[in-house]
């Protein structure tokens, strides 16, 4: 049940994922029934509820698939990579990302969770799971003498995700901001995240290994 002729379950729930997030991203999550979702994935409703409970289930799934995930994909490029240079990247990106479906999908998502408690239950568990991963890497940068080991791992993690999810929201043709004079003060910001006085040491194999871990 709820799988198209020929098409395995796994890829009939990608089908579902991917029409959801292209339909919310364009018609918004009010102007969207569950029906056209079907419909652009080939399926019947039926179908549809065979892998989702609900409308609300379906965004924040079509969110974990398609939401945006620039700093994981950066992440699994290069694991070795210095937390804090990579964080530096990808900030100095955030104010001049052009308006995408992925972003549109936050903002939507973001949006009906403040007024659907349907929606804001499953978004609570997508926030806390993204702010549980970045506190990961933060302890794993602390345990390399990278970042400072009085910070608050989940304090900074929800910075970074005020940072990355205000971002979709303040878009370039709403406010901009000089590149050098926002790459100037991220900069300062990170350096700020450096243990006071401290010089990094040399990473052992095993902390190596717990940073692996830590970012997967």
């Amino acid at each position: 049940m709820g799988r198209i002729a020929g098409v395995s379950a796994a890829e009939t729930r990608e089908r579902l994922l991917r029409a959801a997030a292209e339909s919310f991203a364009a018609r918004g999550y009010d102007g969207t029934r569950v029906a056209d979702i079907a419909s652009a994935a080939g399926v019947s409703n039926g179908a549809l509820y065979a892998h989702f409970g609900s409308k609300a289930e379906l965004l924040v799934a079509a969110l974990r698939e398609h939401g945006p995930r620039l700093l994981a994909t950066l992440f699994a490029a290069d694991p070795e990579q210095s937390i804090t240079k990579l964080l530096a990247v990808v900030g100095r990106g955030l104010p001049h990302r052009r308006p995408d479906a992925h972003n549109h999908l936050i903002v939507e998502a973001l949006v009906v969770a403040r007024r659907d408690e349907d929606v804001a239950r499953p978004m609570r568990d997508y926030v806390g799971e993204r702010t549980d991963w970045l506190a990961g890497l933060v302890r794993a940068a602390q345990n390399d003498g990278e970042v400072d080991g009085t910070l608050s791992p989940n304090a900074l993690s929800h910075l970074c995700l005020l940072l990355a999810m205000g971002s979709a929201l303040v878009t370039p043709d709403l406010h901009t901001v000089d590149e050098e004079e926002w790459a100037a003060l991220l900069t300062r910001l990170v350096a700020a995240f450096a243990p006071d006085g401290d010089t990094p040491q040399p990473s052992s194999p095993a902390d190596s290994t717990a940073r692996r871990e830590a970012r997967q």
